[in-house]
């Protein structure tokens, strides 16, 4: 298919996965401090994810440790005014924090870390961003049903028929031990035909089942548990906490206690206005929906060397304005 350069050496950078887990563990130990001096009586699930979090921590420099807790504990202030259930001393059991392991976010829990109370059957979530607003890291390949796996509606025989050359041709550069940067043309030969063939299944599957893909594609990237997306922006000295009230579970009352400030609940979209490139892009497509929903998916290569799978980046471009968004700047 497309021309080739001379092929270089691979390089890995592993830094923003090792900064995502750090920020994790940033963020555990900032409720931690925060709880004992309230003197809320809690405990840490010691498990092979919070070990790794906190390896991870360790290995980065002293000033950007201390910039990650910053930035959590400014994340804290705002979680306070929200949910009641965190501080309320009244409340029976201690409260139980632990870091999740990577395959809840697989098997649809995209919370990062979970505070809960078994006495009350009461717990609330978080995912930690650490300078990024991405969702969703899905895969595309020949094998990958992604209705199935998305909205649990199989792809078509269709789909797999014109995606096969582009992953054929793909196996044969993995073969050849390729780099992506040998790729002359990977944006018309590669990314073009395989986004084609996506927002055509995508549009089918959409004909099939009417008002449920929408709503099913929101709740896949969002996952099956309402949570706080707790995001660090380094650049700006602030922290923003999002609200994704899906299920009605968050910023509850106690008895005793009222929230500060409203978490409304969020209307899921049943329609799509549009799917189409973005413009001036061959590797983007943005999916416009009723409700203020709006997805980017940006589709990349996983790492340097060619291989038969390919990345969705996928990115919240458009919200409902009664989503909570509250940002708070660095002390």
């Amino acid at each position: 298919m497309s021309q080739l350069r001379k092929p270089k050496e691979e390089k890995k950078d592993f830094g923003q996965t090792k900064k995502g887990k750090a920020f994790e563990y940033a963020c555990l130990s900032a409720f931690e401090q925060w709880l004992s001096k309230k003197g809320i009586a809690w405990e840490e699930q010691k498990s092979k994810a919070l070990k790794t979090a906190e390896e991870f921590y360790m290995q980065l420099d002293k000033d950007t440790r201390c910039q990650m807790s910053v930035a959590a504990t400014a994340a804290v202030k705002m979680l306070e005014r929200l949910e009641p259930n965190l501080t309320d001393k009244e409340e029976k059991g201690v409260l139980l924090l632990r870091i999740q392991e990577d395959a809840k976010g697989i098997a649809g829990d995209v919370r990062d870390i979970v505070c809960e109370r078994k006495e009350t059957n009461w717990e609330i979530g978080f995912s930690c961003k650490h300078n990024h607003m991405a969702v969703k890291h899905s895969r595309l390949s020949y094998t990958i049903d992604f209705g199935k796996q998305w909205f649990g509606k199989s792809c078509s025989k269709e789909y797999f028929e014109e995606i096969e050359p582009v992953f054929s041709f793909l196996e044969t550069c993995r073969k050849e031990k390729m780099l992506w940067s040998d790729l002359v043309r990977k944006e018309d030969e590669v990314y073009v035909p395989l986004l084609d063939a996506f927002v055509r299944e995508l549009k089918r599957l959409t004909l099939l089942h009417k008002r449920e893909i929408p709503t099913l594609l929101v709740r896949y990237l969002l996952g099956k548990n309402d949570f706080y997306k707790i995001i660090t922006q380094d650049g700006k000295r602030q922290s923003i906490v999002q609200g994704y009230n899906l299920y009605g579970t968050l910023n509850k009352a106690t008895k005793n206690k009222k929230p500060d400030n409203k978490v409304h609940l969020l209307k899921l979209p049943t329609k799509f206005y549009d799917i189409s490139y973005k413009e001036n892009s061959k590797n983007t497509i943005i999916v416009t929906c009723d409700g203020g929903w709006a997805l980017s998916f940006r589709i990349h290569n996983a790492s340097s060397r060619v291989e038969p799978s390919l990345k969705f980046d996928i990115q919240l471009t458009g919200v409902p304005q009664v989503l909570h968004s509250q940002i708070e700047p660095w002390e």
